[in-house]
């Protein structure tokens, strides 16, 4: 059976809020990273409009999570050009990429172990801080107040995630299900106009993709989000997406609508080892 052949999720998707003449969000041009004489991506281009889904298939090894170390900037490029709403991606350092509106999940968690629910959604809500180091170290007023609205804003999020009686709870010993709901909230503790998904429902089960589909879906349209996603599971990605990259070896073979990805014989190729 061929890998997307797979129950699709989200099949309503919710039509993208772009406009005529609207500017791109995201335009990667060439980009290119080698890591000795591996090249891990070569030249790989595509855009994002506003309001849009786009997902990025391909095998493993094919370059999918380096791109996105590219876009966060944990990792530099040998060549090419990243541009966020026409600003150059890839001169900003990486503490700043959360603050132009950037946000990420991780494949693997990115959550710490001995935080509650809520104070890792509060490290998400903390790139948006206002006052300074020494500010903090002190106690002011100001920090105090600052805290208690950033608390107030993490406990919203847990409510909207269904994470309400958990938001005490260490993230240690919490099901991996519920991980991947904070590790949502955090992301979205940012306020992202840009919401990168890395493998968002790898490791869950049938039923939970399901319902990580309806909660991302959600989110999407409640916060107005642009989403770039990695992931392996076809369904996933075929549900929720408005267009599809697909990566092989570090080069981009195909993009389209889903419909068109799933025939292109390319991509079955890709996938599969074999010629459609």
């Amino acid at each position: 059976m061929c890998a997307w052949n797979a129950p699709t999720y989200c099949d309503a998707r919710p039509p993208p809020s772009t406009s005529e003449g609207a500017s791109l969000m995201l335009a990667v041009d060439g980009i290119t990273v080698r890591f000795g004489g591996i090249t891990a991506l070569d030249g790989v281009a595509f855009t994002v409009e506003p309001g849009t889904a786009v997902g990025l298939i391909g095998p493993n090894g094919a370059g999918k999570t380096t791109l996105f170390n590219c876009l966060t900037r944990r990792c530099t490029p040998d060549g090419g050009d990243v541009r966020f709403e026409d600003e150059d991606l890839l001169a900003l350092p990486p503490h700043a990429v959360a603050g132009r509106g950037i946000a990420r999940t991780f494949q693997n968690l990115g959550l710490f172990p001995r935080l509650t629910v809520r104070e890792n959604v509060m490290v998400g809500a903390h790139s948006r801080g206002r006052t300074g180091h020494l500010a903090a170290a002190l106690r002011l007023p100001r920090v105090q107040r600052e805290e208690r609205e950033l608390r107030d804003q993490a406990d919203d999020l847990l409510r909207r995630l269904g994470l309400a009686d958990v938001a005490d709870h260490p993230a240690a010993g919490l099901p991996f299900g519920t991980l991947k709901r904070v590790e949502l909230a955090r992301a979205l503790a940012v306020r992202p106009r840009l919401l990168l998904l890395d493998e968002p429902v790898n490791g869950l089960s049938h039923g939970e993709v399901g319902q990580f589909a309806d909660l991302v879906r959600s989110v999407r349209q409640e916060f107005d989000l642009t989403l770039v996603v990695v992931e392996h599971h076809m369904g996933f990605v075929m549900g929720l997406c408005d267009k599809v990259v697909c990566l092989d070896f570090g080069r981009k073979i195909a993009e389209g609508a889903p419909e068109e990805i799933q025939r292109d014989p390319a991509v079955v190729e890709a996938y599969l080892g074999v010629a459609a």
